[in-house]
């Protein structure tokens, strides 16, 4: 039986490799900690950008699912666990590069900006170690939890405010279409609507930005975990914007209408501001059965086919 720290295996590992295998855990943690040491500033200033604005409040969840996934899938990532090579030390030498970037903030970043910064550089600090601390081997069976991670980045500006742009007007369009096919009659002027009654303007909040980031999160997620091919996958993850674009449209008409032929209210109370859970779902449930016609159409794995 192999002792060397080339092969840390933990299923039924001896006490010399599980010691070993600890040791490599407890440096990689420590590492994965050193961004927020450095940077005790950008860390409290984080966690308020976390509360304060939507595109961030994925990042805490982010890491967590990460976790999960590289647990659930410990047996054969960290079956052959080495020191990896001194150049995998780059990606630590970029994260941090990035983090005095956000430290110094020499550009005059905003807020939000630096804060972007930071957690890419922080992550690109994490997977780095994770590949000095745990080997090649390791890296590449963990590369999607890894490069989720990527995930818990927020969007920057300029970039936010043209993909926000995009949703708010392609919503808007839909809604249109939505009020023409329900016969509800209705001047348009950009993003205004004056229908019977009310008038409404589709603002930057109806984009419906953080719920399309949270779907296209949780898609990516379901195409890992239940497909195998690639363009599969792909064809998944695509469907994100035509659906959270569908959904918003959606919302904006069912509000309207509601508010037009029951009570006004409906564009100012718990539906308008608590209800996007509810559209999110319906938004959910064409990509649930997409989702479930192209597993039906995958070979079945070579395990299930032996009958293993």
């Amino acid at each position: 039986m192999d002792f060397s720290d080339k092969s840390l295996g933990i299923n039924d590992a001896p006490f010399a490799s599980t010691k070993l295998m600890r040791l490599h855990a407890f440096g990689f943690l420590l590492v994965c900690l050193l961004p927020f040491v450095l940077a005790l500033d950008l860390t409290r200033g984080l966690f308020t950008l976390i509360f304060e604005k939507e595109t961030f409040s994925q990042i805490p969840l982010i890491p967590l699912v990460s976790a999960v996934l590289l647990y659930g899938n410990r047996r054969v990532i960290f079956s052959d666990v080495s020191f990896g090579r001194v150049w995998w030390g780059a990606l630590i030498t970029l994260g941090l590069i990035f983090l005095g970037v956000a430290r110094l903030n020499l550009w005059q970043l905003s807020s939000a900006n630096q804060g972007s910064v930071f957690v890419l550089g922080v992550v690109l600090v994490w997977m780095g170690a994770f590949a000095v601390f745990f080997g090649a081997g390791a890296f590449r069976a963990a590369c999607f939890p890894l490069l989720f991670l990527l995930f818990a980045v927020p969007i920057p500006e300029p970039i936010l405010s043209k993909v926000i742009f995009f949703l708010q007007k392609e919503s808007a369009e839909v809604a249109g279409v939505f009020f023409r096919l329900a016969g509800i009659p209705y001047f348009r002027q950009g993003f205004i609507f004056e229908l019977p009654g009310v008038t409404i303007r589709v603002a930057e909040e109806c984009s419906g930005i953080r719920s399309t980031i949270a779907l296209l999160i949780t898609t990516v997620l379901a195409s890992h975990l239940f497909l195998r091919t690639f363009w599969r996958q792909l064809v998944l993850c695509a469907v994100v914007v035509p659906l959270a674009i569908f959904k918003n449209g959606l919302r904006i008409m069912a509000l309207t209408t509601l508010s037009i032929y029951v009570d006004p209210g409906f564009l100012s109370g718990n539906l308008h501001h608590r209800g996007g859970i509810v559209f999110f779902m319906l938004a959910l449930l064409p990509a649930a059965l997409l989702l479930v016609w192209l597993q039906k159409g995958e070979k079945p794995s070579p395990d299930v086919a032996e009958g293993t």
